[in-house]
């Protein structure tokens, strides 16, 4: 498991970075087929990518990609707030101690069965990270599909307000709260691995 601040400069130079941008460019731009830019047509990367964006990676022990999140502080330009506050009911969450969660990504080029895993454990370290930095609350944008599956995870997840159509798909603005019960909600519902959790002295680490 990997954490690193913002290294969108230091691209050429890091192989777990490169990989977790090549693995969002397959899954985003060659799956999904969103409509983003693409830097020398092989790595995702957009304008949240800048200095303050934070990323968790999972790799495998040779160093590939297996799963990653970027993680967008609330109390400045920010996915949510700045390109879908009309998903929220209300404000849209912001604050010192709330993060955003985006661009959640599974690499493609995993079984079935390994691509759950890695998801389990990618969601168990962004609760175990979330606490272990003073995180109370994640936010994100996510279609309605997607959000029926998180909301299943076991921690707090709640609507902002009701889905929204755009560009052909429903869109859910979504909130998760953080605190001492959500690892052992995680583990009720099968979600959380109790393997991830000597990885947490590795999160904080820069590159």
């Amino acid at each position: 498991m990997h954490h690193y601040p913002n290294a969108a400069a230091q691209i050429s130079e890091a192989k777990t970075l490169r990989a977790m941008f090549a693995a969002r460019k397959r899954v985003f731009v060659d799956m999904l087929k969103w409509d983003l830019p693409v830097l020398a047509g092989e790595y995702e990367l957009d304008q949240f990518d800048d200095p303050e964006a934070r990323y968790l990676i999972l790799t495998d022990t040779a160093g590939n990609h297996r799963a990653s999140a970027r993680l967008l502080r609330t109390d400045r330009p920010h996915i949510l707030g700045d390109l879908y506050p009309f998903l929220c009911a209300g404000p849209v969450p912001t604050g010192p101690t709330t993060r955003e969660i985006t661009r959640f990504c599974l690499d493609p080029r995993q079984r079935t069965r390994e691509r759950r895993e890695a998801r389990n454990e990618l969601v168990t370290t962004l609760a175990i990270h979330a606490l272990g930095a003073g995180i109370t609350d994640y936010t994100g944008v996510a279609t309605v599909s997607w959000f029926d599956q998180i909301a299943r995870f076991g921690w707090r997840c709640n609507r902002l307000g009701p889905p929204v159509e755009v560009c052909g798909n429903r869109l859910i603005g979504l909130h998760i709260r953080i605190d001492s019960g959500t690892c052992a909600a995680l583990r009720e519902t099968g979600i959380f691995r109790d393997s991830t959790l000597g990885l947490d002295d590795g999160m904080e680490r820069a590159l």
